[in-house]
């Protein structure tokens, strides 16, 4: 992936991939808001292709994400919370799964913050309630307690 980034006029940069071009206006919005909106997105996009795949639909999605960034630079986020809503023709069980495995699989913008950020979601699907504040295992976040784990005879 390259991508390269040219400055215009005052706070006017110009992005252009090999695929499109764009205008960052900072401060209208700032890198790194589009930096969140592009974390959204991905996950987004997996909540659209992971059911697709599977033969389901999915409709009406709107994922809300809330970031906290740390008061010192470099400023990084310390915390994300991704709310998922959407409908589809595939079960609460299914819905809830395809979020998770955008999480903590496909998403590479999430991935790529995982190890310094405490990542939560919550899931509505179809209007109901499946999934509450759940907490991702983040390499800088939170301090999930995974119980006893019993471990193999050696």
């Amino acid at each position: 992936m390259k991508m390269t980034v040219t400055h215009k006029e005052a706070m006017k940069f110009e992005v252009k991939s090999t695929k499109s071009s764009f205008i960052i206006d900072c401060p209208t919005i700032s890198p790194v808001e589009y930096f969140l909106s592009g974390i959204i997105t991905c996950s987004a996009t997996d909540i659209v292709l992971l059911p697709k795949n599977q033969g389901f639909t999915v409709t009406d999605l709107q994922v809300e994400g809330d970031a906290t960034r740390a008061e010192d630079h470099p400023r990084k986020f310390t915390k994300l919370f991704l709310d998922y809503k959407f409908n589809s023709d595939g079960e609460d069980v299914q819905a809830a799964r395809w979020v998770a495995a955008s999480i903590e699989t496909y998403c590479s913008t999430i991935n790529t913050i995982r190890d310094t950020t405490e990542i939560s979601y919550s899931v509505t699907h179809n209007g109901k309630l499946v999934r509450e504040n759940e907490q991702v295992i983040s390499g800088g976040g939170s301090n999930i307690d995974l119980g006893e784990i019993d471990a193999c005879c050696s």
